[in-house]
């Protein structure tokens, strides 16, 4: 089962009207059931930076585009039925498709020390 978003932020994202990226990034990944501590890997920042994004902080220019195509890539994969995800596996493997890195978890960092 998939770490779920706790229902505080799915509240805040939903309720905010403005238009920023990363309100439609934390939509599209509510959406996707795809954990925030993955997706800040693919994207290449901390998860406490994609939890500022989320509620609606600011996004570096040079991570504006990553963060575009990696919101049209998940669009399209939900529009197909390709997602959400149903597992931690899952997802896992998904991202890890999309990084040119793997994905660590909590086991693979307890390997790797």
């Amino acid at each position: 089962m998939v770490a779920k978003y706790s229902a505080k932020l799915i509240e805040a994202v939903r309720g905010n009207t403005d238009y920023k990226l990363g309100i439609e990034l934390a939509n599209i990944c509510i959406a996707a059931n795809l954990p925030a501590t993955y997706v800040a890997q693919v994207l290449g920042v901390s998860r406490m930076a994609l939890h500022t994004w989320f509620r609606g902080g600011a996004i570096r220019p040079s991570k504006r585009e990553r963060v575009n195509v990696f919101i049209d890539i998940v669009q399209d994969d939900l529009n197909k039925g390709v997602l959400p995800v149903r597992t931690l596996a899952e997802a896992r493997e998904y991202l890890g498709e999309m990084s040119d890195k793997p994905i660590v978890t909590a086991a693979t960092k307890e390997k790797q020390d």
